[in-house]
């Protein structure tokens, strides 16, 4: 089964809104069976949308519409589609009873007549409940072509995909095809940092000979590391799990701990299952992040059963009075040096009786930077338990870049050092 993306929204072509949900509705339509031939994005220009959605419906035969759903008047998709269709639109009571709850349910009882449009439903139109939000999404179906309507609030999206989309298309495919047996398009992805994807290409070596005809392995690599996507194309839905995890084991006995986890896995949440398992208490102390370290860790829920806390070091006063730096060490090294980072983490580690501590000191630019200690100059010292360990790198990237990768170079540390690989 074939299918187009098709994004709907001005921000999206300009660039200020990253396009994001066709990144989620591809790799769900792909993991479904249904292969995604084109992604394309149009202004809200009801003669684009008009043209956009014909031509990927004589294409492909499906596709599906994220965005302009709301109940501005820039929001233009669903009588774009009904034209197309050729259906006139019919407010549904039961669409308009379930917006007024939705508002009242929220302290507000006037709703705003605008959401009325959101009522508004072609002919023939089965409704998709939106459990998170006020616009439906909607299934268009006529004469073996199919247009999916779906809001573009990204995890009303997401829901509706998991939810109402993928299983409907599911069945669709089957009945189609009479056959369980489908070909799918499914990945993997697993998760390094603290490596460069040419580091990881070398130790891969000749790696596509390993993965499988029908496997391809991509880098993707970012401020929190490079992800490796596995995927395995066009093979029977019970042969692509296999294909994967042949590839996928192949590639972690060659990587071992430079993975750190796998999907969309947060290196935070890994470290806290990790010293939770071994009962152990963690704080930080951060001078060039600002926070970013702490803030990371308590973005985790639950994570007061490990994280106790931590100290944003900015001012050499801070580092003196709050975790005992060395005046000396500070005068002779400076903030940013071996020395400092140590007592730092010995510093915050005694001030809290935790059994591991993270410190950060370092020059996150644009300005600062010297000969000897050029921007992105960052030193990371780990308590943990008995032992201290401080590290140095010079981190690539503008400011926002060197302070995020500090970050996540700090926590991989620690994981390292609990596991015994560092």
């Amino acid at each position: 089964m074939d299918a187009e993306i098709l994004t709907i929204g001005t921000e999206l072509v300009l660039g200020f809104t990253v396009n994001g949900n066709a990144a989620v509705m591809g790799s769900l339509l792909a993991a479904s069976g249904v292969r995604v031939r084109r992604t394309a994005a149009v202004t809200d220009e009801p003669a684009l949308i008009e043209a956009a959605v014909k031509e990927a419906l004589d294409r492909a035969g499906t596709v599906i519409v994220c965005g302009g759903l709301g109940p501005t008047k820039d929001d233009l998709t669903r009588e774009s589609v009904a034209r197309v269709f050729g259906k006139a639109l019919r407010r549904d009571d039961a669409i308009v009873e379930r917006l007024r709850g939705w508002y009242q349910r929220r302290g507000i009882q006037q709703m705003p007549e605008a959401n009325l449009v959101q009522a508004d439903v072609p002919e023939g139109a089965t409704i998709l409940p939106n459990e998170l939000g006020t616009a439906p999404g909607l299934w268009i179906e006529e004469n073996g072509r199919l247009a999916v309507l779906l809001p573009g609030v990204p995890k009303e999206l997401r829901a509706l995909m998991e939810e109402q989309v993928v299983p409907r298309l599911r069945e669709r495919a089957d009945a189609v095809a009479k056959s369980p047996s489908r070909q799918v398009t499914r990945s993997l992805t697993l998760r390094t940092t603290s490596i460069g994807e040419s580091a990881i290409a070398d130790i891969l070596g000749d790696y596509q000979p390993r993965m499988g005809q029908n496997v391809t392995l991509a880098f993707l690599p970012s401020v929190a590391g490079t992800d490796l996507r596995l995927t395995a194309w066009d093979l029977p839905d019970a042969e692509a799990d296999g294909a994967l995890k042949h590839a996928g084991d192949w590639v972690r006995s060659k990587l071992d701990q430079r993975i750190y986890g796998t999907g969309d896995a947060d290196l935070a949440e890994v470290v806290l299952d990790l010293l939770q398992s071994r009962g152990v208490k963690l704080a930080v102390a951060e001078s060039c992040t600002g926070g970013l370290l702490g803030a990371r860790l308590t973005a985790i829920p639950g994570s007061s059963k490990v994280f106790v806390g931590g100290v944003i070091a900015y001012e050499n006063d801070v580092k003196l009075q709050f975790l005992g730096v060395s005046a000396d060490d500070l005068s002779q090294h400076g903030a940013v040096s071996e020395p400092v980072a140590r007592q730092m983490a010995r510093g915050i580690a005694r001030s809290t009786g935790a059994d591991a501590a993270i410190a950060i000191t370092g020059i996150a630019g644009p300005d600062g930077g010297t000969d000897d200690k050029p921007v992105g100059t960052v030193w990371i010292a780990i308590v943990w338990k008995d032992t201290e360990r401080a590290f140095t790198i010079v981190l690539p990237g503008d400011r926002e870049d060197v302070r995020g990768r500090a970050a996540q170079y700090a926590l991989d540390s620690l994981r390292r050092i609990v596991t015994g690989a560092l």
